[in-house]
């Protein structure tokens, strides 16, 4: 994923009634969350775990900027300039997803390091760097010396190459961020880590495109620079990770460590557990995790089959300007930025599952709006605006729950292993669907765009079936949520279905 008492750019505190230490729980002790954290005092445990949290918001702000620079709307239209095929802009959203491939083989390294701040720097340091290939043949465009159809290519490549290197540490990451946060502050922690980022997001993407489309030498000069400015944003991203406590996976892993600590007669005793000392077989037997990946394969697949021309949409189809797009995106990042510590509030309180149901269903018919919309005065004033506003503030809890309930669903024994196998499945999926997606719309036969958006529609509501299956600890029922948010209505409900009232 405001305004309520909350600053944005420090981690959340405890209510009046807590402990100072809420920060640090049982799930998270100090000798098995950082080996720096062991060392210290207890005030000075609670403190380190404070900046790093800070220290990650700013990390997320930063990153947003780099993100901005090299991906999205900017990076579209740069495509579009170059007059790139819809085919050509699926494989634009479809190489990051595709990439999630290795994310196991990231977690299987990143669990045998003995840092997790060392192992994801050398990951995204290099992945970072490599959007100076793009920087270059930008150059060598702006002399002659490639072409077009060239630059698309190479711009491909380097979007290939570096998405390919940063998923090495995508589970790595998450792991370390899960280790350091505790479980029933997840979400409002979240809520605001995320929020400051839309904030960052509602700020730079118009100046960054503004900066684009008015830069003397040219827009493709223009881009070029601003990837080359979204680099150095994304070094002072991994600058503040030097103040986020480091965790040693050496160590996590033994302090998690599922065999019981009894007499030498029990230790003796044949393994009765095996799916617990392997990820691959705690995997597959994990009936509740299988639901999850079921859902979260078809979701992607279903967002992605039309998530990606949107912004084609508007900038080829209707011949929208960029600096509109820019201010449309960040409408929907100011929404964003609104909704986002209200989600992470509301999903600690009722669980993330029954609100990813009742947000779904809003996202799933938002591409059927997109229908109503053209090239007139209305959808440029009014339309745009307010599907951009529905998107910003209905996707702010539905990437805050999904990452929120993945945590919750990954046991601790082996969770990078867990978040790498999701991300692999769900990248494999939305990968499809941005691929079914461009061949669609292409398609002389099948409607182009809007014909996607309608289809895009119904495959959505039946993406949100298998999480019906998926059981989340301390979660509320959908049913539940309904009673929740509007406590008035039949209350005698509660109590005769055997739950406490309200």
């Amino acid at each position: 994923m405001i305004g309520q008492a909350v600053n944005p750019d420090s981690p959340p505190t405890p209510g009046s009634d807590s402990p100072p230490d809420v920060l640090i729980t049982g799930e998270t002790t100090p000798e098995c969350t950082a080996t720096r954290v062991a060392a210290m005092s207890i005030p000075a445990e609670k403190e380190a775990i404070r900046t790093s949290l800070r220290a990650s918001t700013w990390d997320g702000m930063f990153a947003t900027i780099f993100s901005n620079a090299v991906g999205g709307v900017l990076l579209s239209n740069f495509l579009v300039e170059l007059h790139a095929s819809p085919t050509q802009i699926g494989m634009l959203a479809s190489i990051p997803m595709v990439a999630n491939l290795i994310q196991p083989l990231g977690a299987w390294l990143g669990d045998r390091a003995r840092s997790r701040h060392w192992y994801c720097f050398w990951v995204y340091a290099p992945a970072r760097l490599l959007w100076l290939l793009l920087v270059v043949a930008i150059v060598a465009a702006e002399w002659g010396r490639v072409d077009a159809q060239t630059l698309i290519g190479l711009t491909l490549v380097s979007v290939c190459l570096s998405h390919f290197v940063g998923a090495l540490g995508s589970a790595a990451w998450l792991s370390w961020l899960a280790t350091l946060v505790p479980r029933r502050l997840r979400g409002r922690y979240f809520g605001i880590r995320n929020s400051a980022a839309s904030l960052t997001n509602l700020l730079s993407v118009p100046l960054l495109g503004w900066f684009v489309t008015t830069w003397q030498g040219g827009s493709r000069q223009g881009y070029g620079l601003v990837v080359l400015l979204g680099i150095v944003a994304g070094f002072i991203s991994l600058g503040f990770q030097f103040w986020m406590v480091d965790v040693d996976p050496q160590i996590q892993q033994q302090e998690t460590d599922p065999e019981p600590k009894t007499p030498v007669a029990t230790v003796e005793a044949p393994p009765s557990r095996p799916d617990l000392q392997t990820p691959v077989t705690a995997f597959w037997r994990d009936r509740n995790f299988l639901c999850f990946l079921l859902y979260f394969g078809a979701w992607m697949f279903a967002v992605n089959l039309s998530a990606p021309f949107f912004n084609l949409y508007m900038l080829d189809n209707l011949h929208v300007d960029l600096r509109w797009v820019t201010i449309y995106n960040s409408l929907q990042a100011g929404a964003n930025l609104i909704m986002l510590v209200l989600w992470g509030r509301l999903a600690d309180r009722v669980g993330n599952r029954a609100l990813l149901l009742g947000i779904g269903v809003l996202v799933a018919v938002t591409p059927l709006f997109w229908l109503t919309t053209g090239a007139n005065q209305a959808s440029l004033w009014l339309l745009f605006p307010l599907l951009h506003v529905l998107a910003g503030a209905t996707w702010a809890g539905i990437d805050l729950c999904n990452n929120n309930l993945q945590l919750g669903v990954a046991p601790v024994r082996h969770q990078a292993n867990y978040f790498a196998i999701a991300a692999a499945i769900s990248g494999v999926c939305g990968a499809l669907g941005t691929t079914a997606g461009g061949w669609l719309v292409e398609s002389a036969h099948y409607g182009g765009i809007p014909g996607l958006f309608a289809l895009s529609g119904g495959v959505r509501l039946v993406a949100l079936l298998p999480l019906l299956f998926v059981h989340e600890q301390r979660g509320q029922s959908f049913r539940q949520l309904m009673r929740t948010l509007f406590p008035s209505v039949k209350p005698a409900v509660a109590t005769a279905s055997g739950d406490a009232p309200e």
